[in-house]
């Protein structure tokens, strides 16, 4: 490996250079037709032809050529003002590979530049420490937890200090949390006849946070035939350490997934946040280089299905329960986008008794979440955010349907702001209160003591 990195070292690319360099002929794909163009968000939010695909790529070649300075204060400023959403990929008629090509650009940044030693070391405590270790993340949010049903939280709220310390809209992106945690190897759930083994995988915020999501998920599988199993050693996916340029500590967190399902074996593993699955769809292209793990990344990936996919592709089990209620739903960038998945959601919906589904304006524009960008790039975010907030409210619907942590805690927030009563929803809860929630699957739930 330290060869491979040597060498990596000697290459370069006009002012690329090192490891992890935007592929050339990658580069080279795109035709600047300007296809991409409207479904941009911040090329929409600003007109600037800079802030579209089509100017960001053609600074990637600038780059690539040395007609750039790779540090160029205006480079910098667009590889992450970029949102990363993948929805150029998806209407791009030359196929060109953004997403790729923005993230090595910004493993690159951060490889040549020098950060302030504030930020240096807030990236270390969080992407590092944090995000590196599942049982760190689960004490986090314990003391977060314990902030919000302590009384604490409502305390702050009524002295302004939150005002104060301009965390007032911070705090208001998270939801409850789960009362209990989702420890990976210590739940399954089988049907009486089960079909299948899959596994679930866990996630650092779904298990934590959205734990009750994660059980909810588990019990629709199960009403479907699947015996749910949750490997015990898996960490975080790894998709806030691509998006930031830290692709070693994303590499090394993908590793350890890997070993975790496959000593444990099953037919496919099972994702219910769309940032988390694709970020695990591409294990085998994050691993290309490894020659002890690009076969077995590859093997990973093909492997790694969404929660609705997996669902939409076999006969689903007749929900009980009517819902009657009308909502919308909402689109995660990279369920719609990166995974290329809009229709199985709805049509899952469609079958839940008595749900009025109503479409909404823009529902695949991004909400401006995109993993931290809404704690990084709060004015864009925001701006977003009040977009999708507005078109959420104009539908009237009660609920307002997602498939992802970080879109359901901005939409939160941003609905708030704008005045709205919409509840936000994870697809796997609807779902799972149509056959009667936890008291319907609590047969099929085991707990190891």
């Amino acid at each position: 490996m330290a060869m491979i990195a040597e060498h990596a070292d000697l290459r370069r690319l006009g002012g690329f250079s090192g490891p992890d360099m935007p592929e050339e002929d990658l580069l080279h794909a795109c035709v600047h037709c300007g296809m991409c163009l409207s479904s941009c968000p911040t090329y929409r939010m600003t007109g600037q032809e800079m802030s579209s695909p089509r100017g960001r790529l053609w600074m990637m070649s600038a780059v690539a050529e040395g007609r750039m300075e790779l540090l160029d204060p205006v480079f910098t400023e667009q590889m992450y003002q970029c949102l990363d959403c993948r929805a150029c990929e998806a209407v791009c008629p030359s196929g060109v590979q953004y997403g790729v090509l923005v993230e090595a650009s910004r493993a690159q940044i951060e490889q040549h530049r020098q950060r302030p030693a504030q930020e240096r070391a807030v990236r270390k405590a969080t992407l590092g420490w944090l995000f590196g270790e599942t049982g760190r993340m689960r004490g986090f949010v314990g003391l977060t937890r314990f902030y919000q049903r302590s009384g604490l939280s409502f305390a702050a709220r009524k002295s302004r200090m939150l005002k104060l310390l301009g965390m007032e809209e911070l705090e208001g992106m998270l939801p409850p949390i789960s009362k209990k945690f989702l420890v990976a190897g210590t739940e399954r759930w089988s049907p009486p006849n089960p079909e299948r083994t899959v596994h679930l995988f866990n996630g650092c915020i779904m298990g934590t946070v959205f734990a009750d999501t994660n059980r909810a998920t588990a019990r629709v599988l199960a009403h479907n035939g699947s015996t749910v199993e949750t490997p015990a050693a898996q960490q975080c996916c790894g998709a806030l350490h691509v998006h930031s340029g830290q692709l070693d500590l994303a590499r090394d967190l993908a590793r350890r997934n890997i070993d975790a399902f496959e000593s444990a074996g099953a037919e496919a593993i099972i994702v219910n946040a769309a940032g988390c699955g694709s970020a695990l769809k591409e294990y085998g292209h994050l691993l290309k280089d490894d020659p002890t793990y690009a076969q077995r990344a590859a093997a990973f990936s093909d492997r790694v299905k969404d929660f609705t996919e997996f669902l939409a592709a076999q006969e689903l089990k007749p929900p009980t329960n009517k819902v009657t209620r009308a909502v919308t739903y909402q689109e995660p960038c990279h369920l719609a986008h990166a995974q290329r998945i809009s229709a199985q959601p709805r049509q899952l919906l469609a079958q839940v008794p008595g749900l009025e589904v109503i479409e909404m304006k823009e529902s695949s524009l991004c909400c401006g979440s995109a993993g931290i960008y809404n704690l990084t790039r709060r004015q864009m975010a925001n701006d977003l955010g009040d977009r999708k907030a507005k078109n959420v409210i104009a539908t009237g619907a009660v609920d307002v349907i997602t498939a992802n942590p970080g879109c359901a805690m901005q939409l939160r927030t941003s609905i708030n702001r704008n005045g709205g009563d919409a509840r936000v929803r994870h697809i796997a809860d609807v779902l799972d209160e149509a056959y009667g929630g936890e008291k319907t699957g609590r047969a099929f739930h085991e707990v190891s003591k």
